[in-house]
C-alpha cells in the first residue's frame, strides 16, 4: 500500500550539514497501523513530509499504490489523508462548509460528499455542530473536524503526526476509536508520535528512529526479543544511555534543527 525505501535528507544547520534522514525504509499493509516513533528530532516529521511531497528527498522515494512522489505527486497526494497536531481549520467557514470545500478540492462528487459528511459525521459524533463557525469550536470539537476532513475524500492511507499533542484523555480516546476505524476500514496508517506509551496500545508494528536511522522495526514481541525491554520507553531511554555512554559530548540535549525544517 505504501513503501518508503533509503529516504535520505540533509538540512544546512549553522553552517554545518545535519542528516536528518539516513536511508529510511519501512512499508505498511492495508488495514495494518505502523508506529513511526522517537524522540524529538528523530526525523519522524521530515520523512512524513517526504511521503505527502511537501520536500523532495536527496535520495530514495515514496510510492503509495504504485506512485511515486516524485513522479506523480497530486496522484500519492490524493491518495492521502494527513491529521497532524496542527488542525489548520478556517475561522470564519461552518464546519459543513469547510469539510465540504476540501471535498470539492479533492474531486468528490457533491452528492458523494454530503452522504460521506452525513455518514462520518454521526460516527465522530459532530453532527450536532455541523453549521456552527469553526472559529467557535474547542479544541476536542476542531479536532474531531480534522479527522472527518481527512477521511472525506476515502484516501487508502492515512498519515497521523502527533494526533494527541494538547488533547485531553477525552480527546485521546477519540483519536485511537479513529484510528480503531481506519483499521476496520481497511486503511494503510502511520502514526508518528514521541507518546510512546499511546503507540503501544494502538500500533501493529513499530519503526525505532533515533537521529535518522531505524534502529529496530517488528512487532512488539519482535522488538522485545531483539533489545531485550518490556516496554517501548525502555527501549528508547536504552538507546540514548547507550549514546551518552559512547559519546557524552553530542547528547539528545543538543540544539535541534529549526521547527520549520524537521517539524519533530
Amino acid at each position: 500500500m505504501i513503501e518508503v525505501f533509503q529516504l535520505v535528507k540533509r538540512f544546512e544547520s549553522g553552517g554545518q550539514e545535519v542528516l536528518a534522514v539516513d536511508g529510511l525504509s519501512f512499508s505498511v499493509a492495508k488495514g495494518e497501523v505502523y508506529g513511526l516513533l522517537g524522540p524529538n528530532g528523530a526525523g519522524k516529521t521530515t520523512t512524513l513530509r517526504m511521503v505527502v511531497g511537501l520536500l523532495t528527498p536527496d535520495a530514495g522515494y515514496a510510492e503509495v499504490e504504485g506512485f511515486r512522489t516524485s513522479d506523480a505527486p497530486d496522484e500519492v497526494k490524493s491518495r492521502l489523508g494527513l491529521v497532524s497536531a496542527s488542525d489548520g481549520v478556517y475561522p470564519w467557514l461552518s464546519v459543513r462548509e469547510m469539510v465540504l470545500f476540501f471535498a470539492d478540492l479533492y474531486g468528490v462528487p457533491t452528492a458523494v460528499a454530503k452522504a460521506r459528511l452525513e455518514h462520518l459525521s454521526k460516527v465522530m459524533e459532530i453532527d450536532h455542530f455541523l453549521d456552527r463557525r469553526c472559529a467557535n469550536l474547542s479544541t476536542g470539537q476542531r479536532q474531531r473536524v480534522t479527522l472527518v476532513r481527512a477521511l472525506i475524500h476515502d484516501p487508502p492511507v492515512m498519515l497521523l503526526d502527533e494526533p494527541t499533542r494538547g488533547l485531553d484523555v477525552i480527546g485521546s480516546k477519540v483519536v485511537f476509536d479513529y484510528i480503531e476505524l481506519l483499521r476496520e476500514q481497511g486503511k494503510a496508517v502511520i502514526v508518528s508520535t514521541h507518546r510512546l506509551d499511546e503507540a503501544q496500545r494502538l500500533c501493529d508494528r513499530f519503526g525505532l528512529l533515533h537521529q535518522g536511522h531505524m534502529l529496530h522495526e517488528g512487532s512488539f514481541s519482535e522488538l522485545r526479543n531483539a533489545t531485550g525491554c518490556e516496554t517501548l520507553v525502555e527501549m528508547f531511554l536504552s538507546f540514548l544511555q547507550r549514546d551518552q555512554q559512547a559519546s557524552p559530548a553530542s547528547s539528545m540535549d543538543a540544539e535541534p534543527l529549526p521547527a520549520s525544517k524537521t517539524g519533530d
